[in-house]
């Protein structure tokens, strides 16, 4: 059976700095999660969430968000149980390009 495509919208700041509030994925449904990767996830009691995967224990995969600072994750609700890991995380394709903040110094040279 092959996976099926999908599109996601993040919202909130969990992942950041990987992704941002309104960033556009190519996800694929029923892909096999894989640590290191970005995974579709239903935490228990919430919505839908886009978090990483780090481990497989006993009780299913072990998912972390990128910011410390915000969000839920595997260490408030345990781990998520293999029926609720959704898609994997293929690419994001919008914004196609991130720009970085530059600064200027006292003498306008650019950082």
């Amino acid at each position: 059976m092959h996976a099926r495509l999908g599109r996601v919208v993040v919202r909130g700041r969990s992942m950041q700095p990987t992704l941002y509030d309104g960033d556009q994925l190519l996800v694929r449904y029923g892909a096999e999660p894989r640590p290191g990767r970005l995974a579709v996830v239903r935490l228990p009691g919430g919505p839908l969430s886009v978090k990483r995967v780090t481990f497989r224990d006993p009780d299913g995969w072990w998912v972390e968000r990128d910011n410390p600072a915000e969000g839920v994750d595997s260490w408030q609700v345990g781990a998520v149980p293999d029926a609720d890991v959704l898609a994997v995380v293929w690419c994001r394709y919008w914004p196609p390009r991130r720009r970085r903040r530059r600064s200027r110094d006292r003498e306008g040279n650019v950082d």
